[in-house]
C-alpha cells in the first residue's frame, strides 16, 4: 500500500507548523462543528485559573437574588454544586424548579445539570420563566442513544410484528422528544426511584413494555423486581434492521429493552465487586440499577441515588462501602461521612464526562449573563412537544408512591 509522504519534523511542514494551524479549542470558548457539537457563547468564558471566581459567582448570585434559582445534580462537581439552591437527581431537579420558582417568582433557572434535565425544568416551568443551561453541549450519552426517528421506526415494527398492545415506558434520562413520544402512545416516564411502580403500571395497560433507553435499568426492574426471566426481555438494537430481532422475537417479548446504557454506570463489571470484597473484608457493595444486571446481582443494596446518599447517612459509623455510581458523589459522600471507609467500586475513576462540562466559569459567566440582562443558553422546548411529554410526566405524578 502506497503510503502518504509525511514531512520529518524540524522541516517545513512540519508537526509544529501543523500544530500552530490547529488551534486548540478550549470548552465552550469556540465550536469545531467538524468535530463536536460546540457551544457558541455569545460572551467571553472566565478563565478557569481566574482567582476570583468564587466571588464573582457571589456576586452575581447577589445581584441576582430571588430573581434567579441555580440547581445542582448530584453528579455535578463540588466547585459548582455550592453555589446550588438546592440539589437533587434529575426528577427531584425538575419538580423543585417549578416549585421554588413559584415561590419566589423567579424569572431564571439556571440547570447545572445536562440538557434533558433543563428540558424537563422547562416542561414543568411556567413560559414566564427561562432556563438557562450554561454549557449546552452538557449532553447524556444515554439520552443520545435513543434519537426520536429511531424510536418511531422500531414502533412501526413492532406494530408490523403484530404487537399490538405495547406500552412505551422511558426513563427520565430522555429526550422531550421522546417524552412525547411516550405521552402519545398511552405511556409514562419513570425514575430509578420508581420504575417498578411504572412498569407494573405499563403492564396494567398492556401486554408488552417498550422500555427506553436504558436497557439495564430495564432488565433489572423487569427480572429483580417483577419476577420476569431474561428470557422474556429482548434487546432492540436501532442500528440493525427490525432491531436485530426477528418477528417472533419481538412477539414473544414481555419487555423490550432499547440498547442504550449510562457511559459511567456501564463501566462496573463483576470483577470490580469481586476486587472489592477481596481487597476490604466486610465491605458492603452499593449500586444504582443502571448497572450491568450482573453487577447488580453481585451487589448488597441496589437503589437510586437518592436511596444511596439515604443509605451512607443512616449507616452506622464503621460501615465500610464500595459504591458503584458517579464519582463526584462518592467523593462527596466520603467527604461527609468521614466516620464510614466509602470506595469507589472501579479504581478506573470515571466521572460523567458531560455533567462536568458545566463547571465554574460557565456557571460564572451564565450567572453573570443574567444579572446584566442577557439571557444566554436558554432551553426552550416547543409547546407540542412540551404538551405530550407533560401528559407522560403527568401519568408519573399520578403513579402511586415508590
Amino acid at each position: 500500500m502506497r503510503r502518504p509522504s509525511v514531512s520529518p519534523v524540524g522541516e517545513s511542514g512540519s508537526l509544529a507548523a501543523a500544530a500552530a494551524a490547529t488551534p486548540l479549542l478550549l470548552l465552550g470558548r469556540r465550536p469545531d462543528p467538524d468535530t463536536e457539537r460546540g457551544v457558541v457563547c455569545p460572551g467571553v468564558v472566565p478563565d478557569p485559573a481566574d482567582p476570583g471566581l468564587v466571588s464573582r459567582a457571589r456576586m452575581a448570585r447577589a445581584v441576582l437574588g430571588d430573581e434567579a434559582v441555580v440547581l445542582g445534580h448530584h453528579y455535578q462537581r463540588d466547585e459548582v454544586i455550592q453555589f446550588a439552591d438546592a440539589t437533587g437527581d434529575s426528577f427531584k431537579l425538575a419538580r423543585d424548579a417549578a416549585s421554588r420558582t413559584e415561590a419566589q417568582d423567579a424569572a431564571y433557572v439556571v440547570f447545572c445539570g445536562v440538557h434533558f434535565m433543563a428540558e424537563s425544568a422547562d416542561i414543568l416551568t411556567p413560559d414566564t420563566t427561562t432556563v438557562v443551561l450554561p454549557d449546552l453541549a452538557a449532553g447524556c450519552s444515554l439520552a443520545d442513544m435513543a434519537e426520536i426517528a429511531q424510536v418511531e421506526a422500531a414502533w412501526a415494527d413492532l406494530e408490523e410484528a403484530g404487537c399490538a398492545s405495547v406500552v412505551p415506558l422511558t426513563y427520565m434520562n430522555s429526550s422531550a422528544a421522546i417524552k412525547a413520544f411516550t405521552g402519545r402512545h398511552g405511556g409514562t416516564v419513570c425514575t430509578s426511584s420508581n420504575a417498578e411502580v411504572a412498569m407494573r403500571w405499563a403492564f396494567e395497560q398492556g401486554q408488552q413494555v417498550l422500555f427506553l433507553p436504558d436497557q439495564h435499568l430495564g432488565r433489572n426492574t423487569a427480572v429483580l423486581q417483577l419476577g420476569l426471566s431474561l428470557d422474556d426481555c429482548v434487546v432492540y438494537d436501532p442500528n440493525l434492521p427490525g432491531g436485530g430481532l426477528t418477528v417472533e422475537q419481538l412477539r414473544s417479548a414481555s419487555v423490550v429493552l432499547w440498547k442504550g446504557h449510562c457511559s459511567v454506570h456501564g463501566t462496573f463489571l463483576p470483577a470490580h465487586v469481586e476486587l472489592a470484597r477481596a481487597k476490604v473484608p466486610g465491605v458492603r457493595i452499593l449500586v444504582h440499577p443502571e448497572c450491568r444486571h450482573d453487577v447488580v446481582t453481585k451487589a448488597d443494596l441496589v437503589g437510586s441515588t437518592e436511596f444511596i446518599i439515604r443509605a451512607v447517612r443512616e449507616a452506622p459509623a464503621g460501615t465500610a462501602w464500595a459504591i458503584g455510581t458517579e464519582l463526584n458523589l462518592v467523593g462527596r459522600l466520603a467527604q461527609e461521612h468521614p466516620e464510614q471507609t466509602i470506595t469507589y467500586l472501579n479504581e478506573k475513576v470515571c466521572f460523567c464526562s458531560t455533567m462536568n462540562r458545566i463547571d465554574l466559569p460557565h456557571l460564572v459567566w451564565a450567572l453573570e449573563s443574567l444579572a446584566v440582562g442577557e439571557v444566554s443558553n436558554p432551553i426552550r422546548v416547543d409547546a407540542d412537544t412540551a404538551a405530550w411529554a407533560g401528559v407522560a410526566l403527568d401519568r408519573m405524578l399520578a403513579l402511586p408512591a415508590a
